[in-house]
């Protein structure tokens, strides 16, 4: 399975997607014009990983400093796939890392917490 980057503009996070590492890294600001094409080779690269990868460890961070409603949802998709891979056996660990000052990611990490309590959810202040 391949890597997948995609580098970060003005309104898309940073992403790497790392088999190799097993790793899963999302840092950015997230409010692309359209969310769902834009995230889509995302999902269907989760899909695949974890159908193809064996359940070793996995560590996903998501240092997301802005997201719009569109992308809140999306998050959503991309947890249950994560949650779905937990409740087959996969050992994953969620880091969701935000600065201090920025009360509205902290909120959003403690609601995504409280969404997915079965998965191994941190949040990680900075």
């Amino acid at each position: 399975m391949d890597t997948l980057h995609i580098e970060a503009t003005k309104f898309t996070p940073d992403i790497l997607l790392d088999p190799e590492e097993r790793l899963i890294r999302l840092v950015g600001k997230s409010y692309p014009e359209n969310t769902f094409d834009f995230y889509a080779p995302v999902l269907e690269w989760l899909q695949n990983y974890f159908e193809i990868e064996s359940s070793e460890d996995t560590t996903i961070e998501l240092e997301i400093l802005y997201f719009n409603s569109s992308s809140s949802k999306l998050f959503f998709d991309l947890f249950d796939i994560v949650e779905d891979a937990h409740n087959r056996g996969h050992k994953i660990e969620v880091k969701w890392i935000y600065d201090v000052e920025n009360e509205s990611a902290e909120e959003a990490g403690e609601d995504y917490k409280d969404d997915f309590e079965m998965l191994n959810f941190h949040l990680v202040e900075k």
